[in-house]
């Protein structure tokens, strides 16, 4: 769980920081010590892509919603992404999910993969963020 942990960590430094501007919930709150136990409760919905005895990503999926999809930053762009989300819908058929509105490179990796963008939108837990839901 620890190298799951830590993948969520840094794509959150990276991706969400910029947007939500909260340095205390990205480096006292979102710590990979912390998310641990988090994570080991989620056992039963992760799946993670190893190659070459690395973990270079993990995806969460609840029934028919991917609800979580990251990558190392070390190792995007060299096609793990596609990897994990072309096997969550050909293995689970997802046919939602929900990203920030100004997550704007992940929204244009679900669209490449026949994703829609919807009128739905809903706000991020405790923050002024929208999320909107994506269609397959």
């Amino acid at each position: 769980m620890g190298r799951i942990s830590e993948i969520m960590v840094f794509n959150n430094r990276i991706n969400y920081l910029p947007i939500f501007n909260d340095e205390d919930f990205s480096f006292n709150v979102m710590r990979v010590d912390k998310l641990i136990p988090e994570y080991e409760k989620l056992i039963d919905n992760l799946y993670v892509l190893i190659d070459k005895d690395i973990l270079r990503g993990f995806m969460e999926i609840d029934d028919e919603r991917l609800v979580k999809l990251y990558v190392d930053p070390f190792f995007q762009r060299r096609g793990y992404g596609d990897k994990l989300i072309n096997y969550a819908i050909d293995n689970f058929d997802i046919k939602y999910l929900w990203a920030l509105e100004k997550n704007e490179k992940a929204i244009k990796f679900y669209q490449r993969h026949g994703f829609n963008v919807t009128n739905e939108k809903k706000f991020e837990e405790d923050t002024t963020e929208y999320l909107i839901k994506l269609l397959r």
